[in-house]
């Protein structure tokens, strides 16, 4: 993984305050920060192309909307050189939210949403269990999110 050393101070307060609210404008930003929101604009492309930006999304509560169930996997494979081919095919189920390629007793680790118990028996029997070359699961529901956030960033 690549540090930048050309990331200053002003690009982390930037993102501090868009991690802490998105939908701030650059203008407002700008006037936080002491630039203008033209040079907000060009800092926040400039951390696009580096990779370090990875877009912008809306963040919505599945409980509220009736999805209750959020559960985790540990995948066992049959073969650890399987993990593309098998996270290209998790990748097409849209309840996997996360996956994560892992150390340790999992090959796979991922973050499933469901709307009930009902439903995560079918994504689990009918779509995760039916992958080529997973060879069983671990499945545990959670009962509480407790934190989701952000790393702190620090200045430079």
């Amino acid at each position: 993984m690549q540090k930048y050393s050309d990331i200053d101070n002003t690009d982390l307060r930037i993102l501090s305050l868009l991690i802490e609210n998105a939908a701030l404008p650059y203008t407002e930003i700008g006037k936080r920060v002491f630039v203008s929101g033209g040079t907000v604009h060009v800092r926040m492309k400039k951390l696009e192309q580096m990779g370090i930006v990875k877009g912008s999304q809306l963040v919505i509560d599945p409980a509220k909307l009736g999805w209750d169930i959020s559960a985790f996997l540990g995948i066992y494979l049959d073969k650890s050189s399987l993990y593309e081919q098998v996270a290209t095919e998790l990748e097409n189920i849209p309840e996997v939210v996360n996956i994560h390629y892992t150390t340790g007793i999992y090959s796979i680790f991922l973050k499933i949403v469901c709307r009930d118990t009902g439903h995560l028996r079918e994504i689990l029997h009918d779509k995760i269990q039916k992958v080529n070359g997973i060879q069983r699961t671990e499945t545990f529901i959670s009962l509480e999110e407790r934190i989701n956030r952000s790393i702190p960033l620090s200045e430079v």
